[in-house]
């Protein structure tokens, strides 16, 4: 909700979910914040987006967490805020939360368009982390077979063929070294592992968006075994991926011997997101992809009612570990920028089946379920698993001044869980339809438009920051993160204006004369850290060609390669059913 508007229903849904939470966990009611520490005051209404008090602090947070140095090297351990803990054995791995923490930042850019120093700070700092040792840390220690496969326990065993117990590998081992592949020293490029490769592509495309910067598009290291460096750029590894989708249709594999559905849509939803940004159409091969999702990772009674979703598939003994809709939802909020009508399906179905429409059913909390209910605007689900989430994952405000926000799951934790936190900042941040529409780039002229730069983050935070061209104005919100800071001087600059010497500025609604200009398309001003509203006459109208056109070239070579099918699988596939779908990761 924006900080200046009156409480939705959304808002007293929430207010009624920390009441009861806190009451049913009997326990630190004073910690169940429901709001930052106090500002000076309302703002007056705007047209124009805005970050809610929610995602500012996470923002916070996020800041913190991703610019504290920490040693990510074969000699060092990650800072235990980082969530490596969330389904063990699983995603128990500290580079999700590095990819998931993406998520809200590219929401966050899309509602401030003109301020991205502190998404693009953020989002390079969790890209230089994960091409460390304990980004692969799992490919490069889990080599050969399990040695404790023959002693895992029911969680793990229960989902291996009967007949394969204690000679088969457990779901999440990485299996570097197996064969017909043999050690593969090199994560990135290597044929199975799409879950580490996959999700960088992602995280280097919303880069590419929120910033507009090249930086990972050229030459950088990744770790390997024997902490060897190997030399990679975003574009050789979507052509890669390209070429190893092209060569298995039904997809790379996650870990090696098994494809999973959840990790090749997030992979390919990076893709998606890099066509976009470079005119190119690599996602074709991902396209083909999707399906064979329909014809072989999903059952479709007569009625035409989903009946099941595979959440792995192993060809080399030709298994699927399927289970119910919902085992399909994680899968399905990646795929629905990249194909809304099949994503929608899954979606329907897991709400029918978990009754979410239905009051004399008690609504579960699902972070998938609330995403992709706000994304499709399934509102009876979305009040009911919103205050299912209230209630049951411990929403709050924390630090010196209450100025950071997560999520804590009632794990009596030091800091909030980051995996779960994560997901369930997306759907804090903006409106129904914001996840997808920011898959479509909408705001690449930002490049080009009125900017805002050194801002004193994170001592001054900004809420608003938005082009309107109809006016030729620029409306900045500013606030004062810590009480601490308030009112202390601070100064800002707008660069790419059309003509520095035209500017008009008004502050609280009253004529702002405190600004320089510096050189013939920048000014500076001197403020003071706090809650200001600025209205900046820049006489932008969305004139002039983009300089990052050339970046857009479509690629003559994918459009001409063909796509390989394979038809349904010609020897019997046997499987495995799982009601839930069985571990995926912690955010549902």
């Amino acid at each position: 909700m924006p900080r200046n508007q009156g409480p939705t229903r959304r808002d007293f849904i929430r207010g009624l979910g920390l009441t009861a939470g806190a009451a049913a966990l009997g326990s630190r009611p004073e910690e169940l914040h429901a709001a930052p520490w106090s500002f000076s005051g309302l703002r007056p209404p705007s047209p124009f987006p805005e970050l809610n008090d929610r995602a500012l602090g996470w923002l916070q947070f996020l800041w913190e967490k991703s610019t504290t140095r920490d040693n990510w090297s074969r000699w060092g351990v990650p800072h235990p805020w980082w969530d490596q803990y969330s389904v063990p054995g699983v995603t128990s791995y500290p580079r999700f939360d590095l990819q998931y923490s993406t998520y809200a930042i590219l929401m966050m850019a899309d509602q401030t368009p003109a301020w991205r120093e502190a998404y693009t700070r953020i989002v390079d700092e969790l890209a230089g982390r994960y091409t460390t040792y304990w980004g692969a840390v799992d490919w490069l220690t889990q080599i050969g077979p399990d040695p404790a496969r023959a002693n895992y326990p029911p969680q793990f065993m229960g989902g291996i063929p009967r007949d394969l117990r204690g000679n088969y590998d457990r779901i999440g081992w990485t299996a570097n070294g197996v064969e017909p592949w043999g050690l593969q020293e090199d994560p990135i490029g290597s044929d199975g592992y799409l879950f580490f490769r996959g999700w960088l592509g992602l995280m280097l495309s919303i880069y590419g968006y929120v910033s507009g910067d090249d930086k990972w598009e050229r030459p950088f290291t990744t770790t390997g075994y024997a902490d060897q460096d190997f030399e990679w750029d975003h574009h050789r590894m979507v052509e890669l991926m390209e070429a190893q989708w092209r060569a298995h249709p039904e997809g790379p594999h996650c870990e090696n011997t098994k494809i999973w559905p959840f990790c090749n849509s997030a992979a390919g939803l990076g893709v998606y997101l890099y066509d976009k940004l470079h005119g190119t159409d690599r996602h074709l091969a991902v396209q083909n992809w999707l399906e064979y999702v329909k014809d072989n990772y999903m059952g479709v009674s007569n009625a035409g009612e989903l009946e099941w979703f595979t959440t792995w598939y192993d060809p080399i003994v030709n298994h699927k570990a399927n289970g119910g809709p919902s085992s399909g939802l994680q899968a399905a909020f990646l795929i629905l920028p990249q194909e809304p009508e099949l994503a929608s399906f899954i979606y329907e179905a897991s709400a029918n089946a978990a009754g979410w429409n239905n009051p004399r059913v008690p609504a579960r909390p699902s972070s998938a379920g609330l995403l992709m209910a706000r994304e499709l605007g399934d509102e009876t689900a979305i009040v009911r698993l919103s205050a299912a989430a209230e209630r049951a994952y411990e929403p709050r405000f924390f630090g010196e001044h209450n100025e950071k926000f997560g999520w804590w799951f009632g794990l009596n934790e030091p800091y909030p869980r980051g995996q779960r936190s994560a997901m369930m900042m997306v759907s804090e941040i903006g409106q129904g339809g914001d996840w997808t529409r920011a898959f479509e780039t909408p705001h690449m002229n930002k490049f080009e438009a009125p900017t805002v730069e050194g801002i004193e983050y994170p001592s001054m935070g900004v809420v608003q920051a938005w082009n309107d061209p109809e006016s030729g104005t620029l409306y900045v919100g500013t606030y004062a993160a810590t009480s601490d800071r308030q009112g202390q001087d601070t100064s800002w600059r707008v660069t790419n204006l059309p003509d520095s010497g035209e500017v008009f500025v008004i502050c609280d609604g009253q004529p702002f004369d405190r600004f320089e200009t510096e050189g013939p398309a920048t000014i500076r001003i001197d403020s003071d850290i706090g809650d200001h509203r600025y209205q900046i006459f820049t006489g932008y109208r969305g004139q002039g060609a983009s300089t990052r056109e050339a970046r857009r070239k479509r690629s003559s070579s994918s459009a001409s390669q063909s796509i390989r099918t394979v038809p349904d699988s010609a020897r019997e596939v046997s499987t495995s059913f799982v009601p839930d779908g069985g571990p995926i990761c912690g955010c549902c």
